[in-house]
């Protein structure tokens, strides 16, 4: 029979070990949820800056993409008014993102009763005809049909309106990207019957001839007591894997991100992204050097620029690997109360190197509401300010 005397020692010892083991844990995930990468700021340097679509006291201007044309410095740039609400605008820039124009007079008069969101890609058919097209969430209202959009078969020197493909959901498109048939795969969430509410899955579906007509959708994420959205995919440098970034709007933990080795014909089980990368609406390019730059709304817990508009540079092995990344950049502050409201970025690369990265911000103190407005960088640039 084991003394009492002992047997009290013994359960101490035992307490103490578990509170110490505890302490460990709790540090270890601290210090996860930590910055662990280096941070630059040029979110100051007005040069860098171009105004698209300026807010006023009375107009917000909401939620932008943009389009460069391959091979050009012409940027197009489409947008909506208000927080998720008509869309109706559009720019073009032909030197690069220096200067834009409205063009919003050459599109189709009932492209202003489309609603939330609209993103813009450059899609090829099976002849080789490139075509640029507008997708948007809702037709009318958000029950009206989904994904209404708009067509240019001439570089947008002239646009009509196509019939709705038909798709419910809280936005358009977020990703289209090339599979190597030629044909294009394009993903976008949603939650219960299209509605923007928990749970919100990630969808998937495949044009083969060039946008306009689409496979029935699938499920390719869905995370108990997650919310993946706003899905990014951006292709391995052999050409071989499709990663998917993803937005997690729960806020359990960090963004989501998954692989595909197939074509999207099969996808892994979505798992959390490296702190760096936890953000909202993630876009980005891949540079000639073969790091990435994924621009979005900065949700990292513990963030020092946490809702602003950020850049991560980094390589794919970084984002594979659950690596931090080699660094952040803070784009653009937000001066807005709510601080989780900006990103949607567009990012184009140039040809000389520049990444021309575009947000809607409070850009400014005051009364006037978000603008469009997009950044200039490279990443000779940064990497130069980081050995400093």
């Amino acid at each position: 029979m084991i003394p009492a005397m002992f047997r009290l020692f013994s359960i101490r010892v035992l307490q103490i070990f578990v509170l110490l083991a505890t302490l460990s844990n709790a540090a270890t995930t601290t210090a996860n949820e930590l910055p662990n990468l280096d941070l630059l700021d040029i979110s100051d340097q007005q040069d860098r800056q171009t105004i698209v679509a300026e807010g006023t006291e009375q107009t917000y201007q909401g939620h932008p993409t943009t389009l460069r044309l391959p091979g050009t410095e012409t940027i197009f740039c489409v947008w909506c008014i208000n927080h998720g609400g008509s869309a109706g605008p559009m720019a073009r820039s032909d030197d690069g993102g220096m200067t834009w124009t409205r063009i919003d007079s050459r599109l189709p008069a009932g492209f202003t009763k489309h609603q939330n969101c609209p993103s813009i890609y450059r899609l090829i058919d099976g002849d080789g005809k490139p075509r640029l097209w507008v997708f948007s969430a809702a037709l009318g209202t958000r029950d009206g049909p989904g994904m209404p959009r708009i067509m240019s078969a001439d570089n947008g020197k002239t646009w009509e309106e196509v019939s709705p493909i038909g798709f419910k959901c809280v936005m358009a498109f977020s990703s289209i990207v090339r599979l190597r048939d030629g044909r294009y795969l394009g993903l976008y969430h949603k939650g219960p019957s299209g509605q923007d509410k928990s749970p919100l899955e990630v969808w998937q579906t495949i044009t083969s001839d060039g946008g306009f007509t689409w496979s029935e959708p699938e499920v390719v994420a869905s995370v108990a007591g997650k919310d993946p959205c706003e899905p990014l995919v951006v292709r391995s440098p052999d050409g071989n894997e499709l990663c998917c970034l993803m937005r997690e709007n729960s806020r359990a933990g960090r963004s989501l991100l998954m692989f595909s080795p197939d074509e999207g014909e099969t996808w892994s089980q979505p798992r959390e992204t490296a702190w760096g990368l936890t953000g909202d609406r993630h876009m980005g390019i891949q540079t000639t050097d073969g790091r990435f730059v994924i621009a979005f709304r900065d949700m990292a817990p513990g963030s020092p620029t946490r809702g602003h508009f950020v850049a991560w540079v980094g390589t794919y092995d970084d984002i594979k690997q659950n690596q931090p990344g080699q660094y952040r950049v803070k784009l653009l502050h937000n001066h807005a109360d709510n601080v989780s409201d900006c990103g949607y970025p567009g990012v184009e690369l140039l040809d000389d190197g520049t990444i021309v990265a575009t947000t809607y911000i409070k850009i400014k103190p005051g009364p006037q509401k978000h603008s469009v407005v997009s950044v200039r960088f490279r990443l000779d640039e940064l990497d130069a300010l980081l050995a400093k």
